[in-house]
C-alpha cells in the first residue's frame, strides 16, 4: 500500500473528538483526492506532514524540540519522505529528533493541525499534520539532532513560555488518550494497537 493510500484509509476512519476536528479532516481528505503528491513537500502550497509527541514512560514529561527556524519548542516531525505509512513517518521523525531508541507510538492520530510554514517557493504555505503520541521507555536518553537548537524533557504542567497554544492543546489531548485509548475498530483500522510503556516498539 502507498503512503497516500495509507493517509486516505487512516483520516476515513478515524473519529474526530470535536466539530473544528472533523472539519480538518474533511479537508485533508478532499486534499488527498485531489493532489496524487499530496504527501510530498513539492506538492505547494500544502502538503500533509507526520508528528509525534514524545512522552515518558511513567507519562509525567513530554520531549520537545527547540525548532531552529521557528524558534518554538515543539513536538517532533516534519516531512514524509520513503515512508509506507503516516505513523512509520511521525515514529522515523521521532527517533531521529529525539535520538532515542524503542519508541512506542500510537497508528492512530491524536490530533490534526494545519497550520502556517516557512516552507517551498509558494506562500502562504501550510502544513497538514496528523499528529500522533509515543511513550519512551524509562532507560530514554535524548540526544538532540542538528534540526534543533535545543532538546528537553518537560513536566506536562511546566511547559516552556515559547510553547505555542496548539502544542499545549497536542500534550492535553496525548494525555487523555493515554488514559483512554481508543476504540478497537479505529486501532485495527490503523493496523497496530495504542501505545503502552509495555508494548514492543515497531
Amino acid at each position: 500500500m502507498s503512503l497516500h493510500r495509507d493517509a486516505a484509509r487512516v483520516l476515513d476512519a478515524w473519529s474526530a473528538p470535536d466539530p473544528s476536528q472533523e472539519q480538518l479532516r474533511s479537508t485533508y481528505l478532499q486534499h488527498l483526492l485531489r493532489h496524487p503528491d499530496a504527501m510530498a513537500r513539492s506538492c505547494a502550497p500544502e502538503h500533509l506532514t507526520a508528528s509525534a509527541l514524545v512522552v515518558s514512560h511513567d507519562h509525567r514529561r513530554v520531549l520537545l524540540t527547540l525548532h531552529a527556524r521557528l524558534g518554538r519548542w515543539l513536538q517532533t516531525g516534519g516531512h514524509c519522505d520513503d515512508d509506507r505509512t503516516l505513523h512509520g513517518a511521525a515514529l522515523r521523525e521521532a527517533q531521529e529528533e529525539s535520538g532515542i531508541p524503542g519508541l512506542v507510538i500510537d497508528p492512530v492520530p491524536v490530533l490534526l493541525s494545519r497550520h502556517r510554514v516557512p516552507c517551498g517557493r509558494l506562500r502562504p504555505a501550510h502544513h497538514l499534520d496528523v499528529q500522533h503520541v509515543c511513550v519512551a521507555p524509562g532507560d530514554a536518553a535524548a540526544v538532540r539532532s542538528e534540526e534543533s537548537w535545543d532538546l528537553a524533557w518537560f513536566d506536562v504542567d511546566a511547559l516552556p513560555e515559547q510553547t505555542d497554544d496548539s502544542v499545549r492543546g497536542l500534550v492535553s489531548a496525548c494525555l487523555v488518550r493515554l488514559r483512554h485509548p481508543v476504540s478497537s475498530r479505529q486501532s485495527s483500522s490503523s493496523q497496530g494497537s495504542p501505545a503502552t510503556a509495555d508494548t514492543p516498539s515497531r
